[in-house]
């Protein structure tokens, strides 16, 4: 009985939290289907990127438009020949390790629309030299920054209300 009561609730629950993992251009989204939102993933490995990235604000899949609204974590874990990245407005917040050990990384836009930067989401990017944190953003998780060596500007504005433990350690 219990079991069965089980499996019933997971019927229930699958058209409230249904999503697909699926490549559009070269870039992988959980969909979110009941939302209507897509969530930037690493499609199940790491180190699948390279180059320059510019993530849409928008992706059509099957007839349907799914805003983009966040980069998963680990999304671009590992990506060592990951130059540059343009995240759209629209993205509300990068998760943990989104951008971790990304070497080659030199340049990403953060637009206003982010609140929030994940436990170490670019920590290990050696290679970034300047970032602008938007004005929306009101935390930023431990070990964010950890690593950046290059690192010679950063601009945090007065959203800010908490920096995690460690969030500029190992910056030059």
């Amino acid at each position: 009985m219990r079991q069965k009561l089980l499996l019933t609730l997971f019927a229930l629950c699958i058209p409230w939290c249904a999503w697909a993992d699926v490549e559009i251009n070269g870039i992988y989204y959980n969909l979110v289907q009941k939302a209507k939102i897509a969530e930037v993933t690493n499609g199940g490995t790491t180190g699948r990127y390279s180059g320059d990235i510019v993530i849409p604000a928008s992706v059509e899949y099957e007839g349907v438009t799914y805003s983009v609204t966040s980069i998963n974590s680990n999304a671009f874990r590992e990506c060592y020949y990951l130059n540059s990245v343009i995240i759209p407005n629209g993205v509300t917040s990068i998760g943990n390790y989104a951008f971790w050990s990304c070497y080659s990384l030199t340049s990403i836009e953060i637009p206003n629309s982010v609140l929030s930067i994940g436990e170490s989401a670019f920590n290990g990017c050696s290679s970034l030299a300047s970032v602008e944190i938007s004005n929306n953003v009101t935390s930023i998780s431990s070990f964010a920054f950890r690593g950046c060596s290059s690192l010679t500007s950063v601009v945090i504005p007065n959203s800010v209300t908490s920096i995690g433990r460690d969030a500029f350690c190992r910056c030059i």
